[in-house]
């Protein structure tokens, strides 16, 4: 599995395909991909089980 579809900012879309969802301006987006994805600043760990640890 590709560490992109394990981040929270990751939209899979079947019209458009899969893409970031990071609101990035033009520098920001330059610097985002010149980086490699394994050192990429807006990665957040999507965790679906999140909310449901907080009700406990």
């Amino acid at each position: 599995m590709d560490m992109c579809e394990q981040c929270a900012h990751y939209v899979a879309d079947e019209e458009y395909g899969d893409y970031c969802g990071v609101s990035l301006d033009e520098d920001e987006m330059e610097k985002f991909l010149t980086q490699s994805v394994a050192s990429c600043p807006y990665f957040r760990l999507y965790d679906e089980y999140k909310i449901v640890r907080q009700q406990n």
